[in-house]
């Protein structure tokens, strides 16, 4: 029914929502983990690194097992252990920072089952608009749960008055998660809602097969490319704005320095992690009502509005670090612009992927869109971040300005990878609607894809022969 449908939908949004909080409640208390630990900025950057590593590397076998195998008990079983590993990372020793590394990598397990499988499950329930508004509901848990991340993560280390209880909230979490996957979700068939009632019902092709199909499908890549921008500058900012706005403040003079064997005592992570929630809610929210608004006379709005979000986000976001040396206030004014430009992206990108791409290769198409927008994205972005600004420190004589001023310096990058990203979109604007269309008319069984089993016939093509699958004459 539509009204269970919905109901899913919510329990995926708050897992999502979960998700993403259990990410950054590290970012939110980063200036203590390095305190505790006695790292720098590279090793700092490392933490986020691991994890989106191990994410990546995972996340194509929970492709292949999402498109072939009951996806409910993938997700119960993936959060469960996310969730066991996550308690367990709160009881390292100071002296065991490795061991920090390696269980932030194993909650990559959790949310690669996760992640790829999620959407599809949207997809088989919702068509059309109503597709859009549902992924534009789930995709809101993703900003929401950052910034919750931030405000969890800073306020549980003040009232317990240590950093590794901010660790203990989302394991707790976790088994409402799996409780509520067990009660609540049902695995819909793939792609019945997208056919005809007479048309015969899609089977699965070999996992090489997919990856050819979608390798030539230049609207999946092409947005994939401009989603990896989006990563890139996303996972810059979400390890690294509240330690930028607190060295910002020491060098200001509103804030005392955060010295060894100190506690580091600062509102930024809270006050970055509220802004990260609503320009969440605005971006992604915008995002999607222009998206529906523009597709009646354009059918191109999607990438073309994406395009605009990382082009438009991109200036913002520079001038936020170049203002920060001078007023607090104007750094914070421009993140704001410049998150809610970059949030537009989220929900569209994923329709995207969802119209171009049929569903019984959707899990795969989900995976590899997150291995290529993690592996040239926010798997590296924050160590690359954290490593140029320690080359940068150290060229410069040892100051609180010159910590400030390295990573200044090196999160100007984003600016500039934003920009290329937006130019991704645009290409993915010349090609968008014929790969829908294409996916339109498989679904529907009208068009099918040669296999290497099909006899061909030769017919003429402008003064030449070629060989074409029988189906393709017959239609």
């Amino acid at each position: 029914s539509s009204g269970h449908s919905v109901l899913i939908v919510a329990v995926l949004c708050y897992i999502n929502l979960l998700n993403y909080m259990d990410r950054f409640t590290v970012a939110g208390v980063l200036p203590d983990i390095e305190q505790f630990f006695d790292i720098g900025d590279g090793s700092s950057g490392l933490i986020q690194t691991v994890f989106i590593s191990s994410y990546m590397v995972l996340a194509p076998v929970f492709g292949y097992l999402g498109d072939r195998y009951n996806r409910k008990y993938l997700m119960c079983g993936g959060i469960a252990f996310w969730s066991l590993v996550t308690l367990g990372s709160s009881f390292i020793p100071r002296e065991r920072f490795w061991l920090l590394l390696l269980t932030r990598g194993l909650v990559g397990v959790g949310e690669a089952s996760y992640s790829t499988i999620a959407p599809t499950l949207i997809a088989d329930l919702f068509v059309a608009d109503q597709r859009s508004r549902m992924l534009s509901v789930f995709y809101f848990a993703i900003p929401v749960g950052s910034g919750l991340g931030y405000i969890a993560g800073s306020k549980v280390k003040d009232v317990a008055g240590d950093w590794h209880w901010a660790l203990r909230v989302t394991p707790g979490l976790g088994v409402v998660a799996v409780l509520l996957l067990v009660l609540v979700v049902r695995e819909p068939p793939r792609g019945a809602v997208e056919r005809h009632s007479d048309s015969p019902p899609l089977s699965t092709t070999s996992w090489w097969a997919d990856l050819r199909a979608l390798a030539r499908n230049p609207s999946f890549v092409l947005s994939s490319l401009g989603f990896t921008a989006v990563a890139f500058v996303t996972g810059s900012l979400a390890l690294w704005a509240p330690a930028f706005l607190l060295r910002s403040r020491v060098v200001l003079g509103e804030t005392p320095p955060c010295l060894p064997g100190d506690s580091c005592s600062s509102s930024d992570s809270l006050i970055f992690g509220l802004i990260t929630c609503l320009t969440g809610i605005l971006g992604v929210g915008l995002g999607v009502e222009i998206s529906r608004r523009l597709r009646r006379s354009n059918p191109r709005a999607d990438p073309l509005v994406c395009a605009a979000g990382l082009l438009g986000s991109a200036p913002f976001l520079f001038l936020s670090l170049a203002c920060a040396r001078g007023s607090i206030v104007a750094t914070y004014i421009f993140i704001f612009i410049g998150e809610t430009l970059l949030s537009m992206n989220w929900a569209i990108v994923a329709d995207i992927l969802l119209y171009v791409v049929i569903p019984t290769r959707r899990s795969t198409a989900e995976a590899f869109q997150i291995v290529l927008s993690h592996l040239l994205g926010d798997a590296g972005s924050p160590y690359l971040i954290g490593l140029i600004s320690d080359r940068l420190r150290q060229s410069w004589p040892p100051s609180f300005l010159s910590e400030f001023r390295a990573l200044q310096f090196s999160l100007m990058l984003c600016a500039f990878i934003g920009a290329l990203g937006g130019a991704a979109f645009l290409g993915t604007a010349i090609f968008i609607e014929g790969d829908r269309r294409r996916a339109q008319l498989h679904v529907q069984g009208v068009l099918r894809e040669a296999g290497p089993t099909d006899d061909r016939i030769v017919v003429p093509q402008r003064g030449r022969s070629t060989r074409v699958p029988v189906s393709s004459v017959l239609i």
